[in-house]
């Protein structure tokens, strides 16, 4: 029987880069919850625990465009390089910084430089987009690095605050960066599939991938998507607390992304011939149509598990199509900012459906959080719905420079 998995994995270095790229975007998930677990039992005052795990998560949602736009122009092993070193070495002070009760400030300075790590999934999609660029295994090959994030959020932080509480404070946050060192360096050693630099005019100041209109409109309605994980996660912790069961929310939690992650192997392997944009809109409006079982899901931990798994299920085809319409419509030495972009539009969506959900939640109570789920998914119908014509089309052409160079 014919496995499209089995044959991305043919081409020469796949198995390699993305074996090395799995360990090195593990912090990813469990650098910002290590922080909250180590600074929590070092410290004893939550506050500064969340944040110092805030400042790292902002700075590295506000620079890691930047970084990958450096990535564009120079070259993946020119950038990646001085960003991971400045990185770990951050990471080790911050942990020498909770471990020896240094000053505050010296917290939230090292998790400010902590922040230089690179968007390892966006590096990891430009490597399969360089091997099947316009060939039907991309959509495979995203279909696998979107199940390989919903895997990477599963264990990382369940490993993360695992190792914090049974072994050390600081022993979560030490096994992250010891990923983040030794599978990027793994990870930058493979110079044979390392994208080639499309040529840019250096001469010119050239705008960011950001004022492309396909990337508002995706990374945009990503925000919204993005809201919608945290909200689950929030909503899922009061009222598993709430029936007296708080044990049960991680349970909760994890069949979240386990219906995410299956949904995404399918897709990958059906491998749909519809417009992607069609597809985005498609899957937006299936997150919104299973986010409204949810509003009714507080009765029993076991219903809200369901209820949960089937919100899930629309994850990852929204994540394939939506890192498909990138490839397609950013011109290719914009590749990385682009795709960089649209997890920054998660990670903001996450950070704001956290605030919102965790104010109504306290306000209207645990069973109302939903509320914000569904508000979330029906604007990113909205917002996908209207930007159809844009995300329509060819490659895009590359955004004017914002001042001409002196003839």
């Amino acid at each position: 029987m014919h496995n499209p998995y089995v044959e991305i994995f043919r081409a020469p270095g796949t198995k390699s880069f993305s074996a090395a790229g799995f360990f090195a975007r593990l912090p990813i998930a469990m650098a910002p919850i290590g922080i909250v677990a180590m600074l929590s039992q070092t410290h004893g005052e939550y506050w500064l625990a969340g944040a110092v795990s805030a400042t790292f998560a902002l700075t590295n949602a506000v620079i890691s465009p930047q970084i990958s736009r450096q990535v564009d122009q120079l070259g993946q092993r020119a950038v990646l390089v001085p960003t991971t070193v400045v990185s770990v070495i951050a990471f080790g002070t911050l942990i020498a910084a909770a471990n020896q009760g240094w000053p505050s400030w010296t917290l939230f300075l090292s998790a400010l430089f902590a922040a230089t790590m690179p968007s390892i999934p966006a590096m990891l999609r430009a490597r399969w987009t360089e091997i099947f660029r316009d060939r039907p295994e991309l959509n495979t090959a995203f279909a696998f690095e979107s199940a390989a994030d919903e895997l990477v959020y599963i264990a990382g932080a369940s490993l993360s605050v695992g190792l914090a509480v049974s072994l050390f404070p600081e022993a979560g946050l030490i096994v992250s960066t010891f990923f983040m060192a030794l599978g990027s360096f793994a990870f930058l050693v493979q110079r044979s599939t390392e994208p080639k630099v499309r040529p840019v005019d250096m001469g010119t100041n050239h705008r960011s991938a950001i004022w492309l209109r396909p990337v508002q409109i995706i990374t945009l309605a990503l925000v919204f998507v993005g809201s919608t994980f945290a909200t689950a996660e929030v909503s899922a912790v009061a009222i598993t607390k709430e029936l007296g069961q708080p044990e049960a929310a991680s349970l909760v939690i994890g069949v979240y992304a386990i219906g995410s992650f299956m949904v995404g192997l399918i897709i990958g392997a059906i491998n749909p011939k519809l417009a992607l944009q069609r597809q985005l809109l498609i899957a937006v409006g299936v997150l919104a149509l299973t986010a409204l079982p949810l509003l009714v899901a507080s009765s029993s931990v076991w219903f809200l598990a369901f209820a949960v798994f089937v919100s899930g299920i629309a994850i990852s085809p929204v994540f394939i199509t939506a890192f498909g319409l990138i490839e397609r419509r950013v011109p290719e030495s914009m590749l990385t900012e682009g795709v960089t972009w649209v997890m920054t539009g998660i990670g903001i969506g996450m950070a704001l459906g956290a605030f919102v959900s965790g104010w109504v939640v306290d306000t209207y109570g645990p069973s109302n959080g939903f509320w914000v789920s569904v508000a979330a998914s029906l604007s990113a119908v909205l917002i996908v719905g209207m930007g159809q014509q844009s995300l329509t089309g060819d490659r895009a052409v590359a955004p004017l420079p914002l001042r001409q160079p002196a003839e």
